[in-house]
């Protein structure tokens, strides 16, 4: 019997048109919709669906591609399809609170919503965040301690790819220092602030004011926290988590790594593209990695679980 671990991506993948096959085939996946949209006050539908300028822009960016992830999560639970234990990257984080039972879906699009306007709002210039590919994650964070400024590790996505942010000057200068030190590229990415690093503190701050607001249910199924990269039963830690994640490092690898340990052989994807899945495979070859992105891709899963 395969152990089950649901993941879900977090921003960067999001395109017009996601979910809109589940949108149109699963009335599960039309309430949540309905769900955000009046959560939000936004079009949802509408910022998913139609070409625009705004599904780019983080405040915008994050409650679609939450919207998207639990949409396609609704069909895929009523498919039959269960897990043992949730984790995400990030804003997908969100994805999985609610697919552990421990967050309401009304409650993760309001609290969404605001999270991307803080966050967006944060540091909205003199930050940047880079890829680096092909070097240890121990150089990298010995360079980043050693660069004068603001700099950090945000994501510990796999072996051989971490995202480094910051101040812009810093980043900029921590990349030279770890080309010249062998890294194989570091590539600038195109963001609206330097996400996971200190300079977002304040921004946590404010998420946790809104958490005040929201009640944190009892787990149905436990989820690893990005963190710490370990396991979280209790929801009296849940808010405090979520303040710290926007401000600290995403261990992605490492929450992978947890699960893996733990007996989980089967991760299927939850949401826009194939990022996670792409990871796995370089974290852990010998696990399967599923995906659901599009419908047809449900009934391949169907078949692979149920």
């Amino acid at each position: 019997m395969s152990k089950i671990a649901f993941v879900f991506p977090g921003q960067g993948a999001q395109y017009t048109g996601m979910a809109k096959d589940f949108y149109e085939k699963y009335a599960v996946s039309r309430k949540v919709f309905e769900s955000a949209s009046k959560a939000s006050g936004l079009d949802v539908k509408a910022l998913c669906f139609e070409e625009n300028d705004r599904l780019n822009i983080t405040e915008y960016t994050q409650i679609a591609m939450l919207t998207a992830e639990i949409a396609i999560l609704r069909a895929v639970e009523e498919a039959g399809i269960r897990s043992q234990v949730n984790a995400g990257l990030s804003l997908g984080e969100y994805g999985a609170l609610v697919a552990s039972g421990v967050m309401q879906e009304e409650d993760a699009f309001t609290v969404v919503r605001k999270r991307g306007i803080f966050m967006q709002e944060a540091y909205p210039t003199g930050g940047a965040m880079s890829a680096v590919l092909g070097t240890d994650a121990e150089l990298i964070e010995k360079i980043c301690n050693e660069t004068q400024g603001i700099v950090s590790i945000a994501n510990y996505n796999c072996p051989g790819q971490i995202v480094i942010t910051g101040e812009e000057t810093a980043v900029a200068a921590a990349g030279e220092a770890l080309k010249a030190a062998g890294a194989r590229r570091v590539i600038p990415l195109k963001v609206s602030g330097p996400f996971h690093c200190e300079l977002l503190k304040g921004a946590g701050e404010k998420l946790g004011q809104e958490l005040e607001k929201v009640e944190i249910q009892s787990f149905t199924v436990p989820y690893v926290t990005n963190v710490t990269a370990q396991y979280v039963t209790g929801p009296e830690q849940v808010k405090e988590l979520l303040v710290s994640q926007v401000s600290s490092s995403v261990r992605w690898q490492q929450c992978v790594e947890q699960m893996i340990d733990d007996g989980v052989d089967t991760f299927i994807e939850i949401g826009p593209g194939k990022t996670l899945t792409g990871f796995l495979k370089k974290i852990n070859r010998n696990v399967k990695a599923l995906h659901v992105e599009k419908t047809e891709d449900l009934d391949e899963v169907r078949k692979e679980c149920l």
